[in-house]
């Protein structure tokens, strides 16, 4: 891949400012195994690292072409093939998701009490497409102490193996929602729920209409729900931050549960990528909805992805329940798929209207519109929330425009 600092309008000198910060304050203390960072701007790929190992353990380098998990990475990609129905004229954003989801058409809001004495109620409006697509519409990840939340034990719901999109929704179908559509954020299933939306209008099955609509038009040749046998020698092992600071093997790649094909093709959060693949998404984001002839979705409905849906225009500081999520919430908004920086002010933090999101075991990436800008970073260290990698390479890369 040819590098072109310059002709992209970057200081390569200043560039390389990220090479030096993460091998002295990440790599060499052993923070993170490894690491790899791509810049691009307008079209040119500025710089790109591959520092580290990929496999600790087996001291396998970080390669170019090693595949990652990029869980929840996954998400943009899920709504962008949502949106591709969207363009179709299959639903529209304000249509309730038990026009698709008949069982849903009875679901109810959380409203006091816990367990057998729960009092619930029906929420003043349905949970809509625009509620799903922007994690609006009540559903949690099941994680917390609240009531509502320890509700998703009772009928089993989970992403593991034996699961299918299908049994996911109907177990849905029995869990009381958080708060009333429409008024808060919560991260959430809502992404997967996206994927079984694809499944039942589309009528083939998740993983292959992305195959088909996304990965195959893009050129990503690397991108997966699970590892085929001739990629296990690329595939990074999988590392958590202990108490002590030390790094834990979680996911060996030669033992992992990515070698084999799941039942459960999680659109929130099961995807397996390259930073090259992830580039051609990108890329494709970037150009306003095509790559290389191929039309992935149009212009307008790509820009209407990245506006803010939250309600009233409001920022997630002021939306969301809970503090688990792949971004700050001051000053950040929310559209269908991508977080985005509503104010550089109230953000304390650079690229005021790119849209980006990130992954558990801390990948992230952002594209900049105003400075036809990408960016992505690729790791596995879990959780996220361990190293602020945006932050810091966002005051890199920043700094090194010079045009």
């Amino acid at each position: 891949m040819l590098l072109a600092p310059e002709q992209a309008g970057f200081s390569a000198e200043r560039l390389e400012r990220i090479t030096e910060h993460l091998q002295r304050n990440y790599v060499a203390p052993g923070k993170i195994a490894g690491c790899q960072t791509l810049v691009a701007r307008h079209g040119h790929v500025a710089y790109l690292r591959s520092q580290g190992l990929m496999d600790r353990e087996r001291k396998r380098p970080m390669q170019d072409d090693t595949i990652f998990r990029i869980y929840s990475m996954t998400k943009p990609i899920t709504s962008v093939a949502l949106m591709q129905l969207y363009e179709q004229g299959r639903f529209q954003l304000n249509d309730p998701v038990h026009r698709v989801i008949p069982e849903w058409r009875d679901l109810k809001v959380w409203v006091s009490g816990d367990g057998e004495s729960m009092q619930l109620k029906a929420p003043d409006q349905p949970m809509t497409f625009r509620h799903v697509l922007s994690h609006t519409g009540g559903l949690s990840y099941g994680m917390t102490r609240h009531p509502a939340d320890r509700a998703y034990a009772t009928p089993g719901v989970q992403r593991g193996r034996g699961e299918t999109l299908k049994s996911f929704v109907d177990k849905l179908a029995h869990v009381p929602l958080r708060y009333e559509p429409g008024t808060r954020w919560m991260y959430s299933f809502s992404t997967d729920v996206c994927g079984y939306l694809v499944e039942a209008l589309s009528g083939q099955r998740f993983d292959r209409y992305l195959q088909e609509h996304i990965f195959d038009p893009l050129g990503m040749t690397d991108t997966a729900f699970h590892v085929a046998p001739g990629k296990l020698s690329r595939f990074a092992a999988n590392y958590q931050r202990q108490p002590d600071k030390s790094l834990r093997l979680i996911d060996d790649p030669e033992t992992s549960a990515y070698l084999r094909e799941p039942s459960f093709f999680s659109g929130g959060g099961g995807l397996t990528s390259t930073t090259a693949d992830y580039l051609r998404f990108c890329e494709m984001l970037r150009r306003g909805g095509e790559l290389d002839g191929a039309r992935i979705l149009g212009r307008r409905t790509l820009e209407l992805m990245h506006k803010n849906h939250l309600p009233g225009g409001g920022d997630l500081a002021s939306l969301a329940v809970g503090a688990f999520s792949e971004t700050a919430y001051e000053g950040i908004g929310f559209g269908l798929g991508f977080a985005s920086t509503l104010s550089e002010v109230a953000a304390g933090s650079l690229g005021e209207g790119d849209y980006y999101w990130g992954g558990a075991a801390s990948t992230i990436f952002w594209v900049d519109p105003k400075e036809d800008l990408i960016c992505i970073f690729m790791t596995q260290l879990m959780p996220s929330a361990t190293f602020n990698f945006r932050g810091q390479l966002k005051n890199i890369v920043y700094s090194s425009i010079v045009d």
